[in-house]
């Protein structure tokens, strides 16, 4: 018996970006394991935790609300409520292990404090710290996006000269492979000493971080370009200029957002590294005093800051590349 593959069959083509898009089921389940997680800490004694649960319930609350609301919303439209169900079992995992670990820690403290608290303790926290934790994004963000953008730029003006000029490749593509192995921290004792202040040796250390993949990535996709784009542009009278700007710059665009995506974990690592040694603020100097108290409810706060952090920046870095990749739509999987 012929089967056709999940891929390949045009019934189920037009569903397969996303995971079981009319499964019902899995969206009251996962709608059930939140609403299990604010009952078990509603009516569960806490025996390990003193922390007000207030605001991780009016958490709890609210999203159970909105998958509601966002349910009767799906049911007037049809792909919205393909991506709904799509995420439902993952909300579902979600719940669940909010429920486990809030039985683990504050319910029966199997989980040793302060090292596991648990998520209503680190929400309080949170909430407590909150105009602490804002300024602290505030300035690692400002450190993040300085050093982020400065290498992004000059890695992009690197990668072309590498990889559309033979000389340049010749001095600089050794320089590179040199410097990419070497991990961008291991320079923050010789970044200590020559930098006057803290920021600037982080700035330069993210900077590293994010050259390196930048660089290579685009060289490597210009390099890539098929020699046959470049005769049919010259068959219409295309320059250098042209070929470089209209044929290999575009070509290499799916390898540089791989290199700006890859560069941006890098440097997030870097970040927060930065912080912990000469800064006095920032979320990497925040987890480095909290600690230093043994307060992890605030360590484990400033994680769940930097993570959503990350989430949102790779999300606008794919929103950046769909739009300008959008000519390759129908193109490529």
């Amino acid at each position: 018996m012929n089967k056709k593959k999940w891929y390949t069959d045009p019934r189920i083509a037009e569903d397969a970006a996303y995971w079981k898009p009319k499964s019902e089921i899995w969206f009251w389940a996962s709608f059930m394991a939140v609403l299990t997680a604010l009952l078990e800490n509603v009516f569960l004694p806490t025996t390990a935790s003193k922390a007000n649960p207030a605001v991780y319930r009016l958490i709890l609350v609210v999203f159970a609300a909105s998958l509601l609301l966002r349910y009767f919303y799906g049911l007037r439209d049809s792909e919205y409520r393909k991506k709904l169900y799509h995420k439902s079992q993952f909300v579902f995992a979600g719940g669940i292990a909010l429920t486990v670990w809030d039985l683990l820690t504050g319910k029966s403290g199997l989980l040793p404090m302060p090292y596991f608290p648990g998520f209503a303790e680190i929400v309080a926290v949170m909430y407590d710290d909150r105009l602490l934790l804002l300024r602290s994004t505030a300035y690692s963000m400002r450190l993040f996006f300085v050093g982020m953008i400065t290498g992004t730029l000059l890695g992009l003006t690197t990668g072309t000269l590498i990889g559309w000029h033979r000389q340049w490749d010749y001095w600089l593509s050794p320089i590179i492979r040199i410097s990419g192995i070497i991990p961008a921290v291991t320079w923050l004792p010789v970044a200590l000493l020559i930098f006057p202040n803290s920021f600037i040796t982080g700035v330069f250390l993210i900077f590293i971080s994010s050259w390196f993949p930048v660089s290579s990535m685009m060289a490597s996709g210009i390099i890539a370009t098929p020699r046959a784009y470049y005769e049919v542009a010259k068959t219409h009278g295309a320059n250098d200029t042209f070929l470089l700007f209209h044929v290999a710059i575009p070509n290499a665009m799916p390898s540089m957002f791989t290199g700006i995506m890859t560069a941006t974990a890098f440097s997030f690592t870097t970040l927060i590294v930065s912080e912990m040694v000469g800064a006095k603020a920032g979320l990497g100097y925040y987890i480095n005093w909290a600690k230093g108290w043994g307060i992890y409810s605030k360590v484990y706060g400033a994680i769940i800051i930097i993570a959503i952090e990350f989430a949102l920046i790779l999300a606008l870095i794919g929103a950046l590349r769909s739009y300008a990749l959008r000519w390759q739509k129908g193109i490529l999987k």
